[in-house]
């Protein structure tokens, strides 16, 4: 019900500012995002149309470009940067997150990317730098380097006056690191039990977790969201092979990596980019789109050729064109059943070398469940509607085998294709959807051949 409100107020705001840019009434749309959160500012700029969206952002004020340039989606960030100048970007960037800077900087051209480095300050530089060293989508490339630091030696007294003199903690901060001279990680020491502390000459050594459990630096970042959400966390910290302590990851930054995961897989399955603007140029989209549309084209002609290997047979029996498309269209949808699983489960960990091989019994089995299900109910309204007991068994064996070739296929080719280092989410529908087509055609157009050709 809350989702429900939010979602109607920002619409709300949404229909106000247009009916205020239609008449004219730029200063009220000033006002107006001016009052607003940096969050529904970012709502309303990728809720608007590519020209709308540059003037809106020509009449934000300057000192929250950076605050809402970290609240967009890649793609419309990227079309927004493309417009700013370099010493304008850098103004922009000037204390944003450095997992949001690297990854503002990473969007450049090489000639920009220069300029902008160039322009910000030796500390930002220097943090922008450390963060790029770093494969993108890695620990270190996300992780946050504001942390609080601590000697083991120190009274929680000395602990609790220095946090005092710092006024402030930087944010999703649940605990404090402690570290040795060389800034190796010994301990982490929780706030709450720095709070709950009754004498203040207690040593820091003293109350300290040791067994801190750290994240490498060069962990895949959806490992680092798994062990998140396995364990509950809300700040990890990060820290490289000797054990130094390099960053944190914070809680924000893993909700952004669950949902980046989420919607790559849903906008995959469609072969769209997860960071696709919805209002984009049409140009742009329509090259985008081609490409997958392309490959969808290929497969189709594939199975297409399949078909056109049974001419004769369709020919002397009109009837099999009717019932062609009933096996590849069922073994397609069981396949996808299975492949959304198997993509599910490697997401979140589940499949390992030690269950692949039960995993892949298990959809046989399935397959051929329910391939005997569907093949006698089918072929039982076959045979009932075209009086034709022979044609019925025809197509109740087609049935089986797309079935089963369905399950096989739902599980291997999520399995090949990340051994191949290519996204399961991506190419797997695709592949998937000819094995179904192919084989549903095959089996049912070559036993026809067999047994029913004249």
């Amino acid at each position: 019900m809350p989702e429900a409100f939010e979602q109607e107020h920002a619409h709300e705001q949404l229909t106000e500012i247009n009916r205020a840019i239609s008449r004219g009434m730029f200063v009220r749309v000033r006002n107006l995002l001016h009052e607003m959160p940096t969050a529904d500012v970012a709502f309303i700029l990728e809720s608007t149309p590519a020209k709308e969206r540059n003037l809106l952002w020509q009449l934000i004020d300057n000192d929250f470009h950076g605050e809402i340039l970290e609240e967009l989606s890649e793609d419309v960030r990227n079309g927004i940067i493309q417009k700013m100048n370099p010493a304008m970007l850098a103004e922009a960037t000037e204390g944003m997150d450095t997992d949001d800077l690297a990854e503002v900087l990473r969007s450049l051209p090489n000639d920009t990317y220069q300029e902008v480095l160039n322009s910000l300050d030796s500390q930002d530089r220097v943090r922008a730098e450390k963060a790029l060293a770093y494969a993108d989508g890695t620990a270190g490339a996300i992780m946050n380097t504001d942390t609080v630091t601590l000697r083991a030696d120190v009274s929680t007294e000395v602990v609790m006056r220095y946090l005092r003199l710092r006024g402030q903690l930087p944010e999703a901060t649940d605990v404090l690191y402690v570290v040795d001279d060389d800034d190796k990680l010994i301990g982490e020491l929780p706030l709450s039990t720095l709070v709950v502390t009754a004498n203040p000459a207690t040593l820091v050594a003293d109350i300290m977790d040791q067994d801190a459990e750290t994240i490498r630096d060069s962990m895949d970042e959806s490992d680092v969201a798994q062990l998140f959400e396995r364990h509950n966390w809300i700040s990890a910290p990060v820290v490289d092979e000797d054990n130094h302590l390099l960053g944190r990851i914070t809680i924000d930054d893993v909700v952004d990596i669950i949902r980046e995961d989420a919607e790559h897989s849903m906008m995959s399955m469609a072969g769209l980019d997860d960071e696709e603007d919805t209002f984009a140029p049409v140009l742009k989209s329509t090259q985008r789109r081609s490409v997958w549309l392309g490959i969808n084209l290929l497969t189709a002609l594939m199975a297409a050729a399949v078909s056109s290997m049974f001419e004769d047979i369709l020919g002397q029996l009109a009837v099999l064109a009717v019932l062609n498309t009933i096996v590849p269209s069922m073994g397609g949808i069981a396949g996808n059943q299975t492949l959304t699983l198997v993509i599910r489960a490697m997401a979140l960990g589940h499949v390992a070398p030690t269950n692949v091989r039960w995993l892949i019994v298990k959809e046989f089995t399935i397959g051929v469940l329910n391939g005997l299900l569907w093949a006698v109910l089918l072929a039982t309204v076959v045979a009932i509607w075209k009086q034709d007991l022979m044609l019925g068994g025809v197509i109740a064996f087609a049935m089986l085998m797309n079935m089963l070739a369905a399950g096989i296929a739902g599980v291997t080719i999520p399995l090949i294709l990340k051994r191949l280092d290519i996204d399961p989410a991506l190419a797997g529908g695709v592949i998937l959807t000819t094995v179904t087509d192919v084989v549903g055609i095959f089996a049912f157009l070559g036993t026809a051949t067999w047994l029913l050709a004249s």
